[in-house]
């Protein structure tokens, strides 16, 4: 562990925010320089807003509960408990559910077919950036009751 690290802190290989960000600019860019190949029509449009609402509603809902139980959210803020209740019923990940589905909201809006494409690799950049450390440091830092966690809520959805 680096000196500046705290064992009570998650060491992300990739923070979130970068992970989900950096596939969808790039696809604004693409299709900026070189347009998109598929028009997606009007549909995009609704689909669009409600994936943006959904991000709102959901990842609202997961922060209240990182206050409400006085836990950390930001990189380098103590974790202080596991939350279970919630959107954390249904996902061990529900920030990065919101953040993914904001992706693909603001993907529609645009639009951008390329930011689409690059879904995929915003969904891996998140996995491997975030989740594997951050389930790493739960394991370790609440271990049992973690697993148990695991064995009954799915990481996704």
């Amino acid at each position: 562990m680096a000196e500046d690290e705290s064992p009570d802190t998650v060491a992300f290989r990739l923070w979130p925010p970068v992970a989900v960000g950096a596939p969808l600019l790039v696809g604004w860019l693409v299709t900026l320089l070189w347009d998109d190949p598929v028009e997606l029509g009007d549909w995009r449009v609704p689909v669009g807003w409600a994936l943006v609402l959904v991000f709102v509603v959901w990842n609202g809902w997961s922060l209240w509960l990182f206050h409400r139980h006085e836990t950390g959210l930001l990189p380098g803020q103590a974790t202080q408990a596991m939350i279970e209740e919630g959107p954390y019923r249904f996902s061990r990940n529900p920030l990065y559910v919101g953040m993914l589905a904001l992706y693909l909201g603001l993907a529609l809006l645009a639009p951008s077919f390329w930011a689409l494409v690059l879904f995929p690799v915003a969904v891996l950049l998140v996995r491997w950036g975030a989740i594997r450390p951050e389930e790493a440091f739960l394991r370790e830092r609440f271990g049992a009751s973690y697993d148990d966690y695991t064995r009954r809520v799915r990481r996704w959805l």
